[in-house]
């Protein structure tokens, strides 16, 4: 298992409060070494990762807020 595959795996990944209650709209997200975060597809999660750093993190929570 490569370095960012073994953190990626380590984190602790929560499922979003607006994820489908039938389990079809599910998001994790996961705090991350280094200040940095994973989002996933929690009904799939060997898939890919996707890993932003923390400034990218705060900007789009803020657009989410805003929205």
């Amino acid at each position: 298992m490569e370095k960012d595959d073994a953190e990626r795996a380590s984190g602790q990944w929560r499922k979003s409060s607006f994820s489908g209650s039938d389990g079809s709209n599910c998001v994790e997200v996961a705090r991350l070494a280094r200040g940095r975060y994973g989002v996933r597809d929690s009904k799939d999660a060997a898939r890919a990762v996707v890993v932003v750093g923390a400034a990218e993190w705060v900007a789009f929570l803020d657009h989410v807020k805003a929205c």
